[in-house]
C-alpha cells in the first residue's frame, strides 16, 4: 500500500505493509480490553492507520519504519500498560489473503457459517501435527496448513472440542480462532 504525500504521518511514497493483531481471549474470560485501549496501545507503538474490528480483538494497522511489528513487542506493552496477560498473533496483510486461499473448505461447498481459523503463533512440529493423524473428531473435521489451522464445525465452533485450548495442548504454540466472515472481513480492511 502506497499513501499519498499529504499524510503527513508517513514519508511521501513509502510503501508500507498492513498487518493484522489477533488477540486471544479478549473480552471473555474476565480480560476486559476497550478496542480504543488496543488503538492507542498500537499507535503508541509505532503504527499507524489503527482499526479494530468488533470486540473481540482484531486490529488492523500500518507497520511503522521499524521493520514488521512483533507480537511479543505488543504482548509486553500490553501486560506493562494494562496489566493483562494477552497473546498477540500478528499476521500481514500478504499471509492473511493466503489463509483465505487456502481454505480447504469453502471449495466444497461449505456453509460459511460452519467455518473457522485458528490462528498459531508458530508453526507446529511435524511430530505434533501427525499425533493427531487417524483421530476421528466428527462431525468437525479440520486441516492444519502451516501456522494455520482450517475448521469445519458443522454444529457450531461453540460447540467443537477444537477449541484454542485443544490446539495449544496438542500442538504445543498459542493459538486464537475467528470465524470465517471475519477473517474475511480483516482481509478487506488490511487490503483497503
Amino acid at each position: 500500500m502506497v499513501y499519498a504525500p499529504e499524510d503527513e504521518a508517513l514519508r511521501p511514497g513509502v510503501a508500507l505493509e498492513r498487518y493484522v493483531a489477533l488477540l486471544r481471549g479478549v473480552n471473555v474470560g474476565g480480560k476486559q480490553l476497550s478496542m480504543q485501549s488496543l488503538r492507542a496501545l498500537l499507535e503508541s507503538l509505532g503504527y499507524q492507520h489503527v482499526t479494530t474490528y468488533i470486540q473481540s480483538g482484531n486490529a488492523v494497522f500500518t507497520g511503522g519504519d521499524s521493520g514488521p511489528p512483533k507480537p511479543g513487542r505488543v504482548e509486553e506493552r500490553i501486560a506493562a500498560e494494562l496489566q493483562m496477560n494477552i497473546r498477540v498473533i500478528i499476521r500481514s496483510q500478504v499471509e492473511l489473503a493466503d489463509v483465505v486461499d487456502r481454505n480447504p473448505f469453502p471449495a466444497t461447498g461449505e456453509d460459511s457459517r460452519t467455518l473457522h481459523v485458528t490462528f498459531l503463533a508458530d508453526e507446529p512440529s511435524a511430530e505434533a501435527v501427525h499425533g493427531l493423524a487417524g483421530e476421528s473428531y466428527a462431525p468437525d473435521q479440520f486441516a492444519i496448513v502451516g501456522r494455520e489451522v482450517y475448521l469445519r464445525c458443522p454444529e457450531g465452533y461453540g460447540r467443537s472440542k477444537l477449541g484454542n485450548a485443544f490446539w495449544e495442548r496438542r500442538l504445543g504454540v498459542a493459538a486464537t480462532t475467528r470465524n470465517w466472515n471475519t477473517v474475511n472481513t480483516l482481509l478487506r480492511m488490511a487490503s483497503a
